[in-house]
């Protein structure tokens, strides 16, 4: 793949030659931001490192999109403050934009043009001239393995296409933080998965990433660290692993032999592991929260005794979406009640 590189930069974050302090990515305290009576962001305290995927994750309505358009300098905080590579976004909005690229929830493409001649017209905007601009475009082009459809209309890509040639866009002067809103929203898995590798390429060349997504999936695999939101608040912060310990409890999921059996091999695993079973979409599988570890190969084999077939059983860490389940008492994937995201 093509160096996403377009110029050598101190990577932000790092305590600077000649400097007492660290400069984080992105710092904000007590932020806050309101539309009417709805307090959209509600005091929220973010430290994001340098050179890292940072997401924030929650549900539609949570604060996902008015958190980023403040630190994007789109709209102005009602409190608190927001430092980006060491600038405020207030008083410093512009040295801000100069160090920052924002992708939104839609591609901002023109669909007339190619993809070469998109990325060509971004590159000049940009201060690219002449055959520079052409190179840059047709370089950016290769790094998101998009050179086969360089010279087809935007209109005929597909969705993945089109949102990797929107972050590319993003890039033609790779800017020090790359903030992503939602960028895989209504994308098939293929496509998401390549928004995936290019994401992780960014971050290889030195970009800072924000990710705002409900995908809890993506933030897993992404994510050097996890903001989970709601409500407009940060209510978990930390690793992956870090967020999925708070729950306290490993997953037992089983497939048994015969589907006839599943109503009764959940039975005695409830009554013997004190846990709430949960039939799986699969016609022979089930999953329980399990708390002792020690108790799961004395109830496995008491169903066996019981001539119940297990087919095969797992324990697992508890996935993402258990995590915000405990931490907010409903599924990541709904909106939060009474609440709708505001657009600026």
């Amino acid at each position: 793949m093509t160096s996403l590189t377009e110029r050598p930069a101190h990577r932000p974050g790092r305590t600077p030659p000649g400097t007492g302090h660290e400069i984080w990515a992105i710092e904000t305290r007590g932020l806050v931001k309101a539309f009417g009576a709805d307090r959209a962001v509600d005091g929220v305290d973010l430290t994001v490192p340098a050179g890292c995927v940072y997401s924030v994750l929650g549900p539609n309505g949570a604060g996902k999109t008015t958190l980023i358009r403040m630190i994007a300098t789109l709209i102005r905080p009602d409190g608190g403050t927001a430092r980006v590579l060491g600038h405020d976004v207030v008083a410093e909005a512009a040295r801000v934009r100069a160090r920052l690229a924002l992708t939104g929830q839609f591609a901002s493409l023109d669909e007339d043009l190619t993809g070469l001649e998109n990325l060509t017209l971004l590159a000049r905007l940009r201060g690219h001239r002449g055959r520079a601009a052409g190179k840059r475009a047709a370089d950016l082009l290769e790094a998101f393995d998009l050179t086969a459809a360089a010279r087809r209309e935007v209109k005929t890509y597909s969705g993945g296409m089109r949102r990797r040639l929107d972050i590319a866009g993003s890039l033609v002067v790779r800017p020090d933080l790359l903030m992503l809103d939602e960028p895989t929203t209504g994308l098939d898995p293929r496509s998401r998965g390549q928004v995936w590798e290019s994401v992780r390429a960014l971050v290889g060349a030195g970009t800072t990433v924000l990710l705002t997504t409900q995908y809890l999936e993506e933030a897993d695999q992404l994510a050097d660290r996890i903001a989970v939101v709601n409500h407009g608040r940060v209510i978990a912060e930390g690793t992956s692993g870090r967020l999925k310990a708070l729950v306290g409890a490993s997953a037992l999921r089983v497939r048994v032999a015969d589907r006839a059996d599943r109503p009764e091999v959940a039975r005695l695993l409830a009554a013997m592991l004190g846990a709430v079973p949960v039939l799986e979409p699969d016609p022979v599988a089930l999953s329980l929260r399990v708390d002792e570890l020690a108790a799961v190969a004395g109830a496995l084999a008491a169903v066996t005794e019981r001539g119940l077939g297990i087919g095969e059983y797992a324990l697992a860490q508890p996935s993402l979406d258990e995590v915000f389940l405990a931490l907010t008492g409903k599924p990541a994937d709904g909106p939060a009640p009474g609440r709708e995201e505001v657009p600026a």
